[in-house]
């Protein structure tokens, strides 16, 4: 396989080849993910519920995303590897940069952060220093506190209009794709068929470039919460009691 590249992923757009991506935040979880051929890998700060024990991801520092996106870029060789930028590293357009700059040195292919015309400024001096960038609009886990939890986005005409806004700026940025999370399904296509970069979803329908899930999620590692858009494969929780239980029997030689 050829190294997946953010230009590579552009390509996508509007073809039936759609992007398939997952979260990672450790090196055999990515090296078993990039062998199975996935296209994107997210060093997602969603790793302060699934690693930390967070309840959120407002309590994810640079430290915590630079450390997995180590990891993760260890194992990969051929998927894209993007990573988070957490809450409050980009609140100025060069603090951005600056931890832009520190992803990719820790390996990130491409950086990622929350937001469309509040953080133009941010999105653009981040690109202007040539360093890869994905958008993400709809649903932004880092504001989840002043939203009062998760839901979707873009059920009324203001929201609705405020999503174009949104993906037009992010597309005017100079970002490579935008993640869609939990965007009304109607409004997601109209977003799709509207801007030039693929959109890859999460919780926003079939109609996107692509899709993005969190590892945990989709394999069921993490069984204390699911969200209502996740179709799990797997059951690792219950394979992991199963091997728990066999190894207790063995050491107490009940076997």
């Amino acid at each position: 396989m050829n190294k997946t590249t953010p230009d590579s992923i552009l390509k996508r757009k509007g073809t039936s080849k759609r992007i398939v991506a997952l979260t990672a935040y450790d090196y055999p979880t990515a090296r078993l993910l990039d062998d199975g051929g996935i296209d994107l890998l997210l060093v997602g700060d969603s790793l302060g519920m699934t690693v930390l024990g967070h309840p959120d991801t407002t309590q994810v520092r640079m430290e915590d995303i630079i450390h997995h996106t180590k990891a993760v870029a260890r194992g990969v060789r051929n998927a894209l590897v993007a990573a988070d930028l957490p809450i409050h590293s980009y609140d100025d357009a060069p603090s951005g940069v600056l931890n832009a700059a520190r992803l990719v040195e820790a390996g990130a292919d491409a950086v990622k952060l929350e937001g469309g015309q509040a953080c133009f400024q941010q999105m653009k001096a981040i690109t202007a220093e040539g360093v890869p960038l994905i958008g993400h609009i709809g649903m932004l886990p880092q504001h989840v506190q002043e939203e009062g939890g998760y839901r979707i986005k873009g059920k009324t005409a203001p929201e609705r209009e405020f999503l174009l806004a949104e993906a037009l700026t992010v597309e005017s940025a100079g970002a490579f794709a935008v993640v869609l999370e939990l965007v009304y399904p109607p409004v997601a296509k109209e977003i799709t068929a509207l801007v030039k970069i693929p959109t890859i979803g999460i919780g926003s329908g079939q109609d996107c470039d692509g899709e993005i899930q969190v590892f945990h999620d989709l394999v069921g590692y993490f069984p204390w919460f699911k969200p209502k858009h996740v179709r799990s494969t797997g059951d690792v929780a219950g394979e992991i009691g199963k091997a728990v239980a066999a190894y207790i029997d063995r050491v107490r030689g009940e076997l």
